[in-house]
């Protein structure tokens, strides 16, 4: 049923496919659109945009999210899209959740009057707490600390808007951009030399998606811990459960999406255990930006530097195999600076500023 935001805009459920190898829809097709130039609309790039194929899957429910989208129109055009994420873990209490208006849409109450759908429609479904990450691009407003203590956003127009609806600053995390060069791919090779000294007793193993069945046990204990090791500040992330079924479901999503994601672990010789593991992903566009997923080091395994051995692994072999992709972007909290002082040591610049977002509903 469609909504009415006010006088010129509507809001529209998005209705998927009935089958999961169909096409997209023309109305999907004019959804990945509004969402890449939103995206752009805010951070200048384009690195983050995805085709109407590799979006449908994101759109679909499976056992970890209850996924529901909305749409916005004002006359016969599409200017915004929502997302409500029900995450399973949390026992259907928390969902993530993104607004996305054109630029010229601003300004004028439709993300309000989206956002108090959305709200609803989480209370009705149980949902008690709401999270968002944001982009702040740098400018000349004011800026809002992290409660942290690390990192700033400036007071922008989304932060003033989040702000406005009751949600509060977690988290500030960095988005870093490493550009391939003749003397980054030096030092990477040197890093990694300097990190195989340190790392006595462990070796390099490599995979690309489907994991290959030796390596599911561990992969689903590594990404497990993922949920519960890395710095998650008062956002209260749900501990995520993963076993062979939800690799499998991991893996065919990416497949599905037309993504190759190779997978940098490092094995322990003696026990045999997987203990840290770094992860590369690059559309079917291999002339693209690359995307580095999760980097984790299992607590009882630190102090041998295998975040830096599976991480410059993991560059050298990707740039051999893509060398059209110009460069590799990370996401990283700002206090997790063991993370930062491995990217910054092998090429890594900040380029912009992300803000996690958290409401509790009442």
């Amino acid at each position: 049923m469609s909504i009415r935001l006010n006088d010129t805009a509507t809001l529209h459920p998005l209705v998927l496919p009935a089958r999961a190898d169909a096409a997209p829809t023309e109305t999907i097709r004019a959804y990945a659109d509004v969402r890449n130039r939103s995206i752009r609309d805010v951070t200048g790039r384009t690195d983050d945009a995805v085709s109407p194929e590799s979006l449908l899957p994101l759109l679909r429910s499976n056992p970890e999210f209850t996924r529901t989208q909305w749409y916005v129109t004002e006359g016969d055009e599409m200017v915004g899209v929502a997302t409500l994420n029900i995450m399973a873990d949390s026992g259907g209490t928390t969902a993530i959740t993104i607004i996305s208006l054109l630029r010229r849409a601003w300004g004028r109450g439709i993300g309000s009057a989206v956002l108090a759908h959305l709200e609803s429609t989480a209370r009705d479904a149980g949902v008690s707490r709401l999270l968002t990450w944001v982009e702040h691009p740098a400018s000349d407003a004011e800026t809002l600390p992290s409660p942290t203590g690390f990192g700033e956003i400036p007071r922008d127009h989304h932060a003033r808007f989040l702000l406005r609806h009751g949600f509060s600053l977690e988290q500030v995390e960095r988005v870093s951009m490493l550009h391939w060069s003749d003397s980054v791919l030096g030092r990477i090779r040197d890093a990694r030399t300097a990190a195989e000294r340190s790392a006595d007793g462990y070796r390099v193993v490599q995979w690309r998606l489907p994991t290959p069945p030796e390596h599911v046990a561990g992969y689903a204990w590594m990404k497990e811990h993922m949920s519960t090791d890395v710095p998650d500040a008062a956002l209260g992330m749900p501990a995520e459960k993963w076993g062979a079924d939800r690799v499998a479901r991991h893996d065919d999503r990416y497949a599905r999406r037309g993504i190759s994601v190779l997978v940098t672990a490092a094995e322990h010789v003696a026990s045999g255990e997987l203990c840290a593991y770094n992860e590369l992903a690059i559309d079917a566009d291999t002339s693209v930006v690359s995307h580095q997923v999760d980097t984790l080091v299992l607590a009882s395994h630190r102090g041998h530097r295998l975040g830096m051995l599976v991480k410059t692994a993991g560059l050298m072999t990707w740039r051999t195999a893509y060398p059209d992709s110009p460069g590799v972007i990370t996401y990283n909290a700002e206090e997790n600076r063991p993370m930062l002082d491995i990217n910054e040591a092998i090429g890594f610049a900040p380029i912009s500023y992300e803000g996690a977002w958290k409401k509790e509903l009442t």
